[in-house]
């Protein structure tokens, strides 16, 4: 073995053996500097829990906006020791609640669906499942910037899972479901209007991703929902939902529907259960309640303006 590798070898036990105090530490300073900075995201977050939370003292929304960066920060730096984890390291660093339902649900023969959503780390879910279950999960993700992607895409691999893109994902779940294999799906954020339908979310309309209900409706697939959370200890678990019952008509618009609130409303269920762990700073109600974002209204009028003007001077 040459002294490189033997030093890397020794930075990697370093980073792996170093105690979940110290990166829950670092981990808030760096979720605080980060609220403290970033204005744009703060006043994003303090807004969706007014608008989620109408009852909540403006105190009590401060206090769960600063922990929710945090929580972030947290999730950041697990997310770069989780790089030099092996499968033994994920097995013997997270726990499991509800394996009895999944331990059910892989029984059978045909693919299964697992929902969820942006809480806690959720990078580490389908990392535990394939170490679990010893089975590959295909996960669909957004596409991120180069060096970020190369990252994210190496530490998402690493236990042998399969990666797809979310543009044109569709017919590569079909094959997936059709094989008897696992996927996973983040449902929690916002949609094209052609990719979704209106649900209700935290008492508001918005709109959600179809997918997971066209796929379990079209090939008879349990569905899932499989949430990784920081427990009080600042340990990870993942927590496995009994399996979803849904609706099965001869209206099929109407079952889509119906379904994807289902759904979703197994994700508000998770957050309300751990508000501060959700990814708060995104404008998740913008198509139906873009009020709550005025600021995008003026950029949008500001575009507009510029098209506009643009026009008049070619003519």
């Amino acid at each position: 073995m040459s002294k490189s590798n033997g030093l890397l070898g020794s930075i990697k036990t370093f980073i792996v053996d170093i105690p979940k105090k110290y990166i829950v530490k670092a981990g808030n300073i760096l979720g605080g500097l980060a609220y403290l900075l970033d204005a744009r995201h703060r006043r994003i977050a303090r807004r969706n829990f007014r608008f989620a939370y109408p009852e909540w003292p403006l105190d009590k929304i401060n206090r769960i906006s600063r922990k929710t960066f945090q929580n972030m920060g947290i999730t950041l730096l697990e997310i770069c020791q989780m790089t030099c984890f092996s499968k033994e390291d994920i097995l013997q660093k997270v726990r499991i609640k509800g394996k009895e339902n999944l331990l059910n649900t892989i029984k059978s023969p045909r693919g299964i669906i697992m929902i969820s959503a942006h809480i806690g780390n959720w990078e580490m879910c389908s990392l535990f499942l394939s170490c679990y279950m010893q089975k590959s999960v295909v996960v669909v993700a957004q596409n991120q910037p180069d060096i970020i992607e190369r990252i994210i895409h190496k530490l998402r691999t690493s236990t042998g899972n399969t990666i797809i893109s979310k543009k044109g994902a569709m017919i590569k779940l079909v094959r997936t479901l059709r094989k008897g294999k696992m996927i996973g799906l983040l449902i929690d954020q916002g949609t094209s209007r052609r990719e979704g339908v209106d649900v209700t979310f935290f008492g508001h309309k918005t709109n959600a991703t179809y997918s997971a209900s066209l796929l379990a409706a079209r090939y008879n697939c349990p569905v899932l929902p499989v949430y990784c959370i920081r427990e009080s200890d600042a340990k990870l678990t993942v927590v496995v939902e009994p399996r979803l019952r849904l609706h099965k008509t001869d209206d099929v618009r109407s079952d889509l529907r119906t379904n994807t609130q289902i759904m979703t409303d197994s994700v508000e269920k998770a957050i309300r259960l751990y508000p501060e762990q959700w990814l708060w700073f995104h404008k998740r109600w913008k198509k139906h309640h873009p009020e709550l974002y005025p600021e995008d209204l003026a950029k949008r009028q500001r575009q507009r303006e510029k098209r506009e003007a643009r026009g008049q001077k070619k003519r």
